[in-house]
């Protein structure tokens, strides 16, 4: 569980300071509900591509692309 004051100015100066995603980043993680199916996906190893797809869409989440290792 988070241990910050919300309602402390003090506890969000950093957020003048932060891009979109940063500041959008800082709302979705104290969502109980993101941070219970993500403890699940991170504990049970990760779960199947359409699974994965599926929480991203669910919580506007986007992955970059990675490059594929030469081999």
């Amino acid at each position: 569980m988070l241990r910050i004051n919300w309602r402390s100015p003090a506890a969000y100066g950093h957020a003048k300071h932060i891009p979109a995603a940063g500041f959008a980043w800082e709302y979705l993680r104290r969502n109980d509900d993101y941070r219970h199916e993500f403890q699940t996906i991170a504990l049970t190893g990760g779960p199947p591509d359409r699974d994965l797809e599926a929480f991203a869409d669910r919580w506007g989440l986007r992955f970059p692309m990675r490059p594929r290792r030469a081999a």
